[in-house]
């Protein structure tokens, strides 16, 4: 099996070694698309492959991805971008992903993507011989179909020191006045808008995605966004009401819970906080079906609520036992480190 790394590249020279570096081993062949760098992206793209190709930017990432994928010569193609790499531990499981595909003959292999504290899903590797097509001027993916492998392989989101400003939402707002955009492409314009802090006209898309149809998964995150919007725009209730509204779409997840949680010990609704963030606690790891899953959120984050909330309806006991399990977690976490600190100097704590 010959497998193909496919890139889309701009003014990355400060990063793409690093990813390059680290797949360069297992994969077959490198093939790399400069959409229009001014620094020296492509100079030392050729350190690593021949294939290395022009393209003018129009506007449109699946354009340049489709590209790169015509270009290359390989069984499969796997994309990365060149803020991503792979970690040393990874390429042992790339390689047994490699072998898994061509003894089970798939489509398609979607693996773990994480970024920072966010881990969730994503295509990852295509059979050329399937036609697959990215789909989306911004926010790109491919349609999943054929037989698709779910494996533990991860790519890692590095990110990089390069600025991006609104260059999202700008293709998303040119997009929108040529044509009608689907769920999908709704859900991630709502979500650009709120990244620039257009929180009322983020509400409008994210609620005329919800009015429509979608997939569920970026429904109950539209969900979330929404109360965020809202809650920007001071309507604490309306917040509230968008988080629960995601329980019609799915299972409760634990960062919707989390949210509640903490609106209500904000509001000085303790009891409820507790409870909520006793259920953000509860919920399962839904990044096999797609979410964009923070650990913290259903981990962290409520037990950090939960020694506030306890401690504010005198449970000084609970409070405690909260801030244990939270050190256990993230012991140099900055407010794991207050707590502990508040702890050590209070002195009407029950014995132990």
């Amino acid at each position: 099996m010959k497998l193909s790394l496919c890139m889309i590249v701009r003014d990355e020279e400060n990063v793409l070694a690093r990813c390059l570096d680290s797949v360069k081993d297992a994969v077959d062949e490198i093939v790399i698309v400069d959409t229009g760098s001014s620094d020296n992206t492509a100079a030392l793209a050729k350190r690593y492959t021949r294939a290395v190709f022009p393209l003018a930017w129009t506007d449109d990432f699946s354009a340049a991805r489709n590209f790169s994928f015509e270009k290359a010569t390989g069984d499969y193609l796997m994309w990365l971008d060149a803020d991503d790499a792979i970690a040393p531990e990874m390429l042992p499981r790339l390689r047994a992903l490699k072998a898994r595909i061509e003894a089970e003959n798939a489509d398609m292999a979607v693996c773990k993507y994480v970024n920072g504290g966010c881990v969730y899903c994503r295509e990852r590797i295509v059979k050329r011989a399937g036609g697959f097509r990215w789909e989306g001027r911004v926010h790109e993916c491919i349609t999943p179909r054929g037989k698709v492998l779910q494996d533990d392989f991860a790519v890692t989101h590095l990110g990089s020191d390069k600025q991006r400003g609104a260059r999202n939402l700008h293709i998303y707002q040119k997009w929108r006045a040529e044509e009608p955009l689907g769920p999908r492409d709704l859900f991630y314009y709502g979500r650009e808008l709120f990244y620039n802090r257009l929180y009322t006209e983020a509400e409008a898309v994210l609620s005329e995605m919800l009015a429509g149809d979608g997939w569920y998964v970026n429904k109950i995150e539209a969900c979330k966004v929404l109360a965020a919007c809202r809650e920007q725009n001071g309507n604490r209730d309306g917040a509230l009401a968008a988080l629960f509204s995601s329980f019609s779409y799915g299972m409760p997840r634990g960062g919707v819970c989390h949210e509640i949680g903490r609106i209500f010990r904000e509001s000085g609704r303790h009891r409820e906080a507790v409870f909520w963030y006793e259920t953000a606690l509860a919920c399962p790891d839904y990044s096999a079906e797609g979410d964009f899953d923070d650990a913290n959120a259903r981990t962290l984050y409520p037990l950090l609520g939960l020694v506030c909330s306890h401690w504010a309806l005198g449970e000084k006991a609970r409070a405690l036992d909260c801030h244990r399990r939270a050190a256990e977690l993230a012991p140099e976490h900055p407010a794991v480190r207050h707590n502990a600190a508040f702890f050590r100097t209070e002195t009407t704590l029950p014995e132990k």
